[in-house]
């Protein structure tokens, strides 16, 4: 199989093999846009070089019959003193990774074709800052050696000759960097600096290809969900050189503002320099449009090339240009990375401006990027100057929020109270944090994972959310936070990034949330295009009136359970777990019942005509059983029973596994009285607010929670349907109200066909189902997954997106065997994976009908659900 691709062998269509930059320099190429020429080495040579950690022979002469081919198409040779050739090595792979890997230019030069160059380019100086920027790219590269040992010896000539920037260096003094920096090389590596080109092009793509590997790529790589599998692509092209006098220089430039996506060139060029002069820093570049003023017949051509590139690939540009003498070179194209507000805006102008449909529109917006439209976020500059207290949580909710540290709800209630904005940090929440998490501007665990009770609990809020840091010691009764590089104590000041994971020290500035006419737009042209329908898991005012906001269809997930966090409710719920007295247990009963007429009443008149399903009690033992003294003592006495019955009662309740225990239709099965009183207040609520609201016909959707077996959901539906037929007969009055179930483990999808016959619907719970299927704690995998990603054992966290080969496959098969005993059966997601955009094309094309999720994740899953429908 080929590997390697001169310019003219390829197009944009190889991404997958040239990747992003060699296809696009293909397509330029084709276009006959001024692009040196070059070679680009496959993605696939790439793969089967890291399997095998060498260049095969075929592969190394492919190369070189490559750079003969190149040779021939510029009419120079590497060792040619009247056509001399140097080439830069840049990696590129399929999905854009700016940064990431690694590039070096000027190769080709070594003691003599320096002597050349200086000759042909009739400028010493030139030539010898070329080489020494050529040494220090290829041992930092190539051989690992800290740049900072060149940049310290630079540093040291210019002070003892007193230069104030680099271009000021001499050619004299220049000459003595050179060796130098060979003698940095040798100290370090204990052999000379190598003269050999075709030594210096083949461990150049070695470097390459092996930095695809490395960990700032990896880690780029798992924060933008990129595959680990796909490989660089090496491309070697041409050297033009923008640091040859003031009619040289080289830029970066986008065709739109990428900040806020406004219709104008922008960019940045600085006069003399290479490309890394603009990265590094070094000096600082000047407005693309002043180019105007400098060289207004290259200005003029940069507008028409620019503005002949969106066309061409309708979408808005990143482009990589160099001017040689006054000639200029386009160097890289890629579509530009953009805000969310940008993308935005560029979809809806492009299709105003009649270069894109609605539907390509919409698929050059990245869903996850509206994270930064619908939650604040910081401002880049304040980041880049920020010191990093840890970057080893989870996004767990997205968000950017600052505060002072509190360890308990109380004390973060009572200082937000007193106007204080603070972040509560925990080892892990509970249900009685509750009201400490509302108070609270973000909330930052150091255990649990993605589906954890903080990282739930607080998406459903829309709080920032960072869970699962393991870097970080709390110590709740010390009041005291110790990270890696030091110690925080009660009031100091945190930044919390919920999209990153990250946490800051100090108060970052944030940039407000905000929505607009285009947002609207996009909305519409989601909703018109995609065939899944978005529902919202919700139980709150707040939260439902948000979901309907952002366009929800409906409530997917009523958790009950999370009504019972505040004080009064948990004591009812516990009074009827742990009391002896039928009494006691009937009036404990009538209180909860009472609590839910009224929640549903709230729910039903915002959602008023709008599906909702609700499901019924779920209650892991361990998060409503009191575990402290004080809270035992006070339950003891209200029960007006012994502080040791108590605890022993509490003891025969403790499970090993809470997870996998007494819960969810086990707990029905159990106290049958507490899913009926459920049903019947669901009932009662429906029917008072049907009452209120004309024309308007409430859609209670009963969902049953973690059924394993058909008896379960027997048993179950014809307990519940003969209590609330009976309870409307009395009231004389009737509610349409369904009866289905949530599949959340593995055997409940086995079973599908047989759960089916006795099921209105089918809810996936993904997040139950996730851990049953792996056999991860999802309060506990957050200790090993970092692991498990960095490692490669796994590709992504199945708890952030769907497993593509085990998980959906069961997913797949409960859908057809359901829909075989029942046609018309209707079947959503409910799990926080509804809100994935990755998880949502695969639920598209297992042709379900919904996907629900967090209220403010609801605008992410209709654009995803959009571009599913788009894509299939």
């Amino acid at each position: 199989m080929k590997k390697v691709f001169l310019f003219s062998e390829g197009n944009a269509s190889m991404t997958d093999l040239l990747g992003g930059k060699g296809c696009n320099l293909a397509e330029m190429t084709a276009l006959n846009l001024p692009v040196p020429q070059g070679f680009t080495i496959s993605t696939q040579a790439c793969l089967e070089y890291l399997e095998n950690q060498t260049l095969s022979q075929p592969l190394i002469d492919e190369i070189t019959h490559a750079i003969h081919s190149l040779e021939s198409i510029c009419n120079k040779s590497f060792n040619d003193p009247h056509h001399l050739l140097l080439v830069s090595v840049r990696s590129g792979a399929k999905i854009s990774m700016p940064g990431m890997m690694d590039t070096i230019l000027n190769l080709g030069l070594n003691d003599e074709n320096v002597v050349k160059f200086a000759q042909l380019t009739n400028n010493e100086r030139f030539a010898y800052d070329c080489y020494r920027r050529f040494i220090q790219m290829f041992a930092n590269v190539v051989d690992g050696i800290d740049s900072q040992h060149f940049e310290n010896c630079l540093k040291e000539y210019k002070t003892k000759f007193n230069y104030q920037t680099d271009a000021e260096i001499s050619a004299h003094h220049l000459k003595q960097v050179v060796k130098d920096y060979q003698d940095i090389y040798y100290q370090l590596l204990g052999r000379a600096f190598p003269q050999d080109v075709y030594q210096q092009i083949f461990q150049s793509v070695e470097a390459v290809f092996k930095s695809w590997n490395n960990e700032r790529a990896m880690v780029y790589r798992q924060m933008n969900n990129i595959p680990h599998d796909l490989g660089t692509a090496v491309t070697i092209q041409e050297m033009v050189f923008g640091n040859q006098g003031e009619q040289s220089g080289t830029g970066v430039l986008f065709t739109r503002n990428p900040a806020n996506g406004t219709n104008e060139l922008y960019g940045e060029y600085l006069v003399n320099a290479q490309g890394e002069d603009v990265v590094a820093g070094i000096r600082t570049p000047m407005s693309i449009r002043r180019l105007e003023a400098l060289q207004p017949e290259i200005y003029q051509q940069i507008l028409d090339l620019t503005q002949q590139l969106e066309d061409h690939y309708q979408d808005m540009q990143d482009i990589e240009f160099t001017v040689e003498e006054g000639t200029l070179y386009l160097l890289q194209t890629r579509n530009g990375k953009r805000t969310g507000h940008a993308a935005i805006k560029i979809a809806v102008d492009m299709v105003a401006e009649g270069k894109l449909t609605k539907e390509e529109a919409l698929m050059t917006i990245d869903p996850s990027s509206l994270n930064q439209i619908l939650h604040p976020t910081f401002e880049s500059q304040a980041i880049h100057q920020a010191e990093l207290i840890t970057d080893s949580g989870l996004p767990a909710s997205p968000g950017a929020a600052s505060g002072a540290i509190v360890f308990t709800a109380e004390d973060a209630k009572e200082r937000s109270e007193a106007g204080e904005k603070v972040i509560l940090v925990r080892h892990e929440t509970s249900p009685e944090d509750i009201i400490g998490m509302n108070a609270a501007e973000a909330i930052v665990t150091s255990q649990g994972g993605m589906t954890s009770h903080a990282a739930v609990v607080a998406r459903g809020m829309g709080k920032t959310c960072v869970a699962g840091c393991d870097e970080l010691e709390v110590n709740e009764a010390s009041k005291t936070l110790i990270y890696p590089e030091g110690i925080l104590n009660e009031g100091d000041i945190i930044s919390v990034d919920g999209s990153t994971g990250k946490i800051y020290l100090g108060d970052l500035t944030t940039v407000a949330a905000t929505v607009n006419q285009d947002f609207d737009k996009v909305m519409s042209w989601s909703e018109e295009i995609a065939k899944l329908k978005v529902r919202m898991n919700a139980e709150t005012s707040n939260d439902i009136q948000a979901g309907l906001n952002f366009g929800a269809v409906g409530i997917g997930l009523v958790r009950t359970e999370h009504m019972f966090f505040h004080a009064d409710r948990i004591k009812e719920i516990r009074r009827f777990l742990l009391t002896n007295n039928a009494h006691e247990r009937k009036d404990a009963l009538t209180k909860i019942r009472d609590f839910q007429i009224n929640d549903f009443k709230a729910i039903f008149k915002l959602t008023q005509d709008k599906p909702v399903v609700i499901r019924l009690l779920d209650l892991p033992l361990h998060e409503f059983l009191p575990t402290t003294h004080k809270e035992i003592q006070k339950l003891a006495e209200s029960l007006e029973i012994s502080v040791a019955s108590l605890e022993n009662q509490i003891l025969n309740l403790k499970e090993i596994n809470p997870m996998m225990g007494h819960r969810g239709c086990r707990m029905g099965l159990s106290y049958p009285e507490l899913y009926l009183m459920q049903g019947e207040a669901i009932i009662q609520a429906a029917i008072e607010i049907q009452n209120q609201l004309e024309n308007t016909q409430i859609k209670p959707e009963i969902m049953i929670p973690l059924i394993s077996n058909e008896q379960e959901l027997i048993l179950l539906r014809k307990q519940i349907k003969k209590h609330l037929d009976a309870f409307q007969e009395t009231a004389q009055q009737s509610i349409h109200y369904t009866i289905g179930t949530m599949i959340e483990t593995p055997r409940a999808c086995l079973i599908a066909d047989k759960l089916a016959k006795d099921s209105d619907f089918f809810s996936f719970g993904t997040n139950d189902l996730t851990q049953l299927t792996f056999g991860y704690s999802r309060d506990d995998a957050g200790k090993f997954l970092n692991h498990y990603l960095h490692t490669g054992i796994l590709s992504h966290d199945p708890f952030q997106t769907i497993d593509s080969e085990g998980m959906i496959e069961l997913m797949s098969l409960a859908v057809d065997r359901g829909r075989q005993s029942s046609a018309d059966l209707k079947m959503g997601v409910c799990g926080e994976l509804g809100g994935d955009p990755r998880s949502i094309d695969l639920f598209h094309r297992i042709d379900l009908d919904y996907v629900s999720c967090s209220p403010f994740r609801v605008p992410i899953a209709r654009l995803a659900a959009a571009q599913a429908a788009i894509y299939h």
